[in-house]
């Protein structure tokens, strides 16, 4: 999934205000500013994002992209897509503020 305007500006569980614009996600375990990247495996297009925040709270859902993230995955209309998940590099977990 993707949350955008609704949240933007606000501060994230790091400590940073979200920004819909940047190439960041929320995930429930991963330590702060770990690299991954997320790709459509039906299509294969993938992005690199960085975990700056918590989430998503819903069950079945893994990651919640920016809006950023999710237009480069072409996913704004379907809201919702499987993805795959790879670890570029593993974060150091320290808060952003």
């Amino acid at each position: 999934t993707f949350y955008a305007s609704r949240f933007h500006g606000r501060p994230t569980a790091c400590g940073e205000p979200f920004d819909m614009h940047a190439f960041t996600a929320a995930h429930k375990t991963l330590p702060f500013h770990t690299i991954v990247r997320v790709r459509d495996p039906k299509t294969m297009k993938s992005v690199v994002v960085r975990i700056n925040d918590r989430g998503p709270f819903l069950p079945g859902r893994v990651l919640d992209l920016s809006r950023a993230a999710a237009a480069d995955l072409d996913m704004l209309d379907r809201g919702v897509l499987p993805v795959e998940l790879e670890i570029i590099s593993w974060g150091d977990g320290a808060r952003c503020d």
